[in-house]
């Protein structure tokens, strides 16, 4: 009676696993066919579009990738977006570090007033800001400069970071700062000796959404910029109107767009993942 029971307990498991993996494998198809869809687009002509977007292209026309590159001006969206992701995910990454890590391991006075003033940079709508914004770059004289697209997101992704690194150092084992200190560490040495190799999962689980979320924005750079300061998302958005018929173009502009996001996830996917877990088992 116990095997029995014992073997109707494993068929139970084993058909509530199945139904999960089914489940997965429908919403897996679902996620990637549109991106199947536009791949194959991207090698395909104008005339073949009226068959299946899945069917595969009788000849693959890779002169659409270099038509988006040089018709349409690709090489210069690209180095734009270059030069501003770098310095915001960089300046951010290293001032979040920091703010976490005061945040998270010391209390002062007026810690929570200012670490509310901070997250304000979350709480209010960007699109709220964005007029006295474009106003104080005039003033300022870094309208229509790369400053005017790095320093709002530096301070927007500033925000977020300390929220993300001050949880990650709150969690961390104070018998092991405790020990450093004993040892003669110093605050400084605590942060980058001890704490910032622990920190490593969180921080390029950081490093991934900075880097996807300044690489995809879109609506500070068409304000700000213009003419080859204007990144990918805005140039793809502007290729609409030149490329509007030539649909195997857009399509091959767009995974350009995507394939650098595609390429750092997949680079840091298992710290990204590692981060992402640990902070929601802390939470």
């Amino acid at each position: 009676m116990a095997n029995a029971t014992t073997l109707s307990d494993r068929a139970r498991r084993d058909s509530r696993g199945a139904l999960t993996y089914l489940i997965l494998i429908v919403f897996l198809v679902i996620a990637v066919l549109p991106f199947v869809g536009i791949i194959l687009t991207a090698f395909k002509t104008p005339s073949e579009l009226t068959s299946s977007p899945f069917a595969l292209p009788t000849v693959w026309h890779w002169e659409n990738f270099v038509e988006a590159w040089n018709g349409a001006r690709f090489g210069s969206y690209f180095a734009a977006s270059v030069i501003v992701v770098v310095p915001v995910v960089v300046i951010s990454s290293v001032l979040a570090t920091m703010s976490g890590f005061g945040f998270g391991m010391f209390r002062f006075p007026g810690d929570n007033l200012l670490l509310l003033i901070i997250l304000l940079g979350l709480m209010v709508p960007f699109e709220a800001v964005i007029i006295p914004l474009w106003q104080i770059m005039g003033d300022l004289g870094l309208r229509n400069t790369y400053w005017a697209l790095i320093l709002p997101q530096v301070a927007l992704s500033f925000a977020f970071g300390t929220f993300w690194m001050r949880a990650n150092f709150k969690n961390m084992p104070t018998e092991l700062i405790d020990a450093a200190v004993v040892d003669g560490c110093s605050t400084w040495g605590v942060l980058w000796r001890i704490l910032f190799p622990l920190s490593r999962p969180a921080l390029l689980s950081l490093v991934v959404l900075l880097f996807m979320w300044t690489w995809n924005e879109f609506f500070l750079v068409l304000v700000m910029a213009s003419g080859d300061l204007r990144t990918l998302p805005v140039g793809l958005a502007l290729l609409r109107g030149r490329y509007a018929a030539d649909v195997p173009v857009m399509a091959a502009a767009s995974i350009m767009v995507f394939l650098p996001v595609l390429v750092i996830y997949i680079f840091f996917q298992r710290s990204f993942i590692e981060g992402m877990i640990s902070g929601a088992l802390k939470g």
